[in-house]
């Protein structure tokens, strides 16, 4: 197996206390996501600048001009997806109809409101249309959009609820491409804060046909939920065994057919005890807050074990979160952070973390 050079971190990295673990390289030039292959093989993105394409591994990108309204450079907010059929779709949280604000004194949201959306692209990305609302309400980050083996879209969202004020999670599908929707059951896992209960969640098929859903939740731990009928329903909700501090994670099926999931755990790699914070607007419990550390495990049996966790990279005093992990191709892996804050609380300077490994390299790094 040929493995290319390594890139050193530079040394103004190194100051502002980034890590990187040296079998991930450095991307050079690549926007945060999320991509689609064309069929030709080129990339294609969308962001506030509008939509991209790539024809040298995003290096460098072409211009255009934004393809709808509601787009900006918050995280994990917008989804693209290729059919099978060719159709290009993206979903997402319409950011410029979003509202979002608490009353301290109360614990409610007040005024809140949106709409997630979707619109589709039938010519490969030149020309979009077919904008509909999908749902009513205020939305937050979501982690993964993706296409069953039936054919069926899928995602789920986060949404904001009131009395008690906390998230709740539910899913969309669509059956033709995006033309029409529907949705799912609510997830609910109590909790009262403006970051509590059930929130940005993650979804992959599993071999069997079922969908799994890993749910970011306040209680030190991922929470999952199963579906038997493509993630109309999900009718078996229960904590999962991976420790996770109160941060997204994203799962992904490789071409390998191994499950990759990368995430902010509970605690420092070094096992040195992390505090919980008493943070009563946000949750009504006390949680880990740890995202200095972000980390990847692999899968080989439908996420049922899992290898000892491999921290990609360390932000002392800051963070290195909400991930977003894209195969360039077979074994290839991309990962970018989207907060990446060198001090605590959005603190500091933005560094962007944006890395790629081959797949059994990160596996033998894991085992060593």
């Amino acid at each position: 197996m040929h493995v290319h050079p390594l890139r050193p971190i530079p040394l103004s990295l190194s100051k502002e206390g980034r890590w990187v673990h040296p079998a991930f390289q450095t991307l050079q030039g690549v926007r945060n996501g999320p991509f689609v292959e064309l069929a030709d093989g080129r990339l294609l993105t969308v962001d506030e600048r509008g939509l991209g394409v790539s024809s040298d591994d995003g290096a460098t990108w072409s211009d255009a001009p934004p393809i709808c309204a509601g787009v900006t450079s918050e995280p994990l907010i917008h989804f693209l997806l290729r059919t099978g059929s060719g159709v290009l779709v993206m979903l997402y949280v319409d950011m410029a109809a979003r509202k979002f604000a608490w009353d301290d004194s109360v614990g409610e949201p007040k005024e809140c409101g949106g709409a997630l959306c979707s619109i589709r692209s039938v010519d490969g990305g030149k020309t979009w249309g077919d904008k509909r609302e999908v749902l009513a309400g205020c939305f937050a980050n979501f982690l993964g959009f993706i296409q069953t083996a039936k054919g069926r879209l899928l995602a789920a969202v986060p949404l904001l609820v009131s009395k008690p004020g906390r998230w709740v999670v539910t899913s969309v599908f669509s059956e033709d491409d995006g033309l029409t929707w529907g949705r799912g059951n609510l997830i609910d896992l109590g909790g009262h804060g403006h970051h509590d209960g059930a929130m940005e969640p993650t979804v992959m098929e599993l071999r069997d046909g079922r969908i799994l859903m890993l749910i970011r939740s306040n209680l030190g731990r991922f929470w999952q939920a199963f579906s038997g009928d493509g993630g109309r329903y999900w009718r078996t909700v229960m904590p999962s065994g991976i420790d996770a501090s109160t941060a997204p994670g994203f799962l992904l099926r490789l071409h390998s057919g191994r499950v990759a999931l990368v995430w902010n755990r509970v605690g420092p790699e070094s096992g040195e005890a992390w505090q919980k914070k008493d943070c009563p607007l946000h949750a009504e419990i006390p949680c880990s807050w740890f995202r200095e550390e972000l980390s990847i495990a692999f899968s080989d049996d439908d996420c049922a074990t899992w290898t000892a966790p491999l921290v990609c990279a360390r932000q002392q005093g800051g963070q290195v979160s909400y991930p977003y992990v894209f195969e360039r191709r077979p074994g290839e892996l991309w990962i970018i952070a989207g907060f990446t804050w060198t001090g605590k609380n959005w603190g500091g300077d933005f560094l962007p973390l944006r890395l790629k490994v081959d797949e059994k390299t990160a596996l033998a790094a894991g085992k060593s």
